[in-house]
């Protein structure tokens, strides 16, 4: 599995579509690890375009503290998983307890 999340600075992107970069994590499900972490510049923000990049990366969930509605539709359209309400903190840590189901998410922080 392949997952995304954005950043800013060095932890995760409270905003989603306005994020510096995004951590792509290389992850062996069964057990349960982090194989390898990618770093890239995030493209510029227009909409429906991050769905469609990150798709062409092979991600299959994008973790995040918010997203808009049609963002979350997009994704979804293109079998990406979404995972809003991420406290920010290190993206490692993150992927780590989301991993093993101790991601500590509230609501989703974006309100469009």
């Amino acid at each position: 599995m392949i997952i995304a999340v954005p950043i800013t600075g060095c932890i995760l992107s409270q905003h989603f579509g306005h994020c510096e970069k995004f951590a792509i994590f290389l992850i062996d499900e069964s057990k349960k690890t982090i194989l390898s972490i990618s770093y890239f510049d995030s493209p510029s923000h227009e909409p429906g375009m991050l769905p469609s990049w990150l798709a062409g990366k092979g991600v299959k969930c994008v973790i995040t503290g918010g997203m808009g509605s049609q963002a979350i539709k997009i994704f979804k359209e293109n079998d990406i998983k979404v995972v809003t309400g991420a406290l920010a903190g290190n993206p490692i840590n993150i992927v780590e307890d989301f991993l093993w189901g101790q991601l500590n998410a509230g609501s989703n922080v974006c309100d469009h």
